[in-house]
């Protein structure tokens, strides 16, 4: 059996995984909580409690007599830990929807134009982006950043400190917008040309890599040795290795985030894909997965949070249904969504700044959240069919969002395509083939997808 741990913006999962009859057997062991914590004026992650999430899980894996054969990382992309000449810690790991990036887009055109950029590295703009949040450092910080020896994005950093090795990842390491899209490898004339130190930009790895097994100190904590597998690190593009889809499908892996796109064995780095905002990221065995980044379910998390939590999901879409007259819509994509002090406000400001109706029932409000996220699925559906030369027939949904059948409906009307529903632990199940993979369990990718058609 193999062991994935996802962690995710809101949570963290331990998931074993196996091949029984044929079939891929996913078990959770442990789960446990994760969000931003306020650390002086930045948002940040508390590494500390997660990394003792990750070792708690393992140890429950001796507890239960279910020993895995090796451990594979995933997370969200962009941010990393930036470390000292001991490897430690330099600074807080600042979390991507923290205010510290805010006006880094102008600082950066000072060195290279959005157009050349893109067409370098083939990665969509965003503020959160690592290449912003390094100019961030410079700025505001360079002494932090010249006493810098090395930097790893978070999964990298977790999967260091069980390991002892410490190594880039494909998948993660192209959500930099610090990779060269036709090379693979870190763009040292782009970082040079911005002024970072060159020098702590390390090995970059691909996916189903082996760093070694547990260190001394990690097997006496938690009871065992396994190997410590590299993953599709960026935990979208483990989930696309699970996503049962061919060239006739768009996959969209719904959570915090929608992420709706193809694979690629060619990245996209036209000026038209980049005015789309559609981004060519990495994936196993260097195919690209041309995506954009939609904001997804967050926006339903927090107005249920502001809400005391006082409605169930379940019972947010029922309010939507009995609403679907409602008129007004939002751009989903607007800054204004990333993380405001109050989601409801943000949502009632944009409609009234655009002369819509403003919404006030719970019902109103989640119909015009529901139906914007499906609007802009269309919109990029159209988007890609455009860019890509191709006609898609369906959908497939993926992810913990991919339960939410209201939002299919509207989804597949929207889009006027068949909806289809991959795994739902799809990310876990794509960490877990690909370590299978590593092992020659697994053939391939194509393998791989095989066994994920009925999770």
């Amino acid at each position: 059996m193999y062991l994935a741990i996802d962690i995710g913006a809101s949570g963290g999962r331990h998931i074993l995984g196996s091949i029984a009859d044929g079939q891929l057997v996913l078990e959770e062991i442990h789960r446990f909580k994760n969000g931003m914590v306020s650390k002086g004026d930045s948002l940040c992650w508390d590494i500390d409690a997660l990394f003792e999430e990750i070792l708690t899980g393992l140890a429950k894996c001796k507890t239960l007599g279910k020993i895995p054969k090796s451990v594979g990382i995933d997370t969200w992309g962009v941010d990393f830990v930036l470390l000292d000449e001991n490897d430690n810690p330099l600074s807080n790991a600042v979390a991507y929807r923290d205010s510290r990036t805010i006006g880094m887009d102008d600082i950066l055109t000072k060195y290279i134009s959005e157009t050349e950029l893109y067409a370098k590295t083939g990665i969509a703009k965003h503020l959160f982006n690592t290449i912003y949040q390094f100019l961030s450092l410079k700025e505001s910080s360079p002494e932090l950043l010249s006493r810098a020896k090395g930097f790893l994005l978070m999964p990298e950093y977790f999967s260091f400190m069980l390991s002892g090795v410490k190594k880039h990842e494909y998948t993660n390491a192209t959500t930099t917008s610090m990779v060269d899209a036709q090379s693979k490898t870190w763009d040292f004339d782009l970082i040079k040309k911005i002024g970072l130190p060159a020098d702590i930009f390390g090995e970059i790895a691909e996916p189903s890599t082996k760093l070694g097994g547990l260190l001394p100190h990690i097997q006496e904590r938690v009871g065992f040795n396994c190997d410590v597998i590299l993953p599709c690190t960026h935990d979208t593009a483990s989930a696309v290795v699970s996503a049962p889809v061919d060239d006739s499908a768009i996959y969209l892996s719904s959570g915090t985030w929608s992420l709706m796109g193809t694979e690629l064995l060619s990245p996209i780095c036209t000026e038209d894909s980049r005015l789309a905002g559609i981004t060519n990221e990495g994936g196993y065995g260097y195919r690209y997965r041309f995506l954009k980044n939609i904001m997804g379910l967050w926006i339903i998390q927090n107005i249920k949070s502001e809400l005391d939590d006082e409605y169930s999901y379940t019972q947010l879409c029922e309010e939507a249904a009995k609403h679907q007259d409602f008129p007004s819509r939002i751009n989903v994509n607007d800054h204004a969504f990333m993380a405001p002090a109050s989601m409801i406000d943000a949502i009632k400001t944009a409609c009234a700044d655009t002369g819509q109706q403003v919404p006030e029932a719970v019902g109103e409000l989640t119909f015009c959240v529901y139906q914007s996220l499906a609007d802009s699925y269309a919109q990029t559906v159209n988007e890609l069919e455009t860019l890509t030369g191709k006609k898609f027939n369906k959908i497939c949904i993926i992810g913990g969002g991919n339960q939410n059948i209201f939002l299919n409906e509207l989804t597949a009307k929207a889009c006027n395509k068949t909806v289809t529903t991959g795994p739902t632990e799809a990310t876990a199940a794509g960490n877990i083939l690909v370590q299978m993979i590593s092992a020659k369990q697994l053939s391939g990718i194509e393998d791989a997808r095989k066994l994920t058609s009925h999770i």
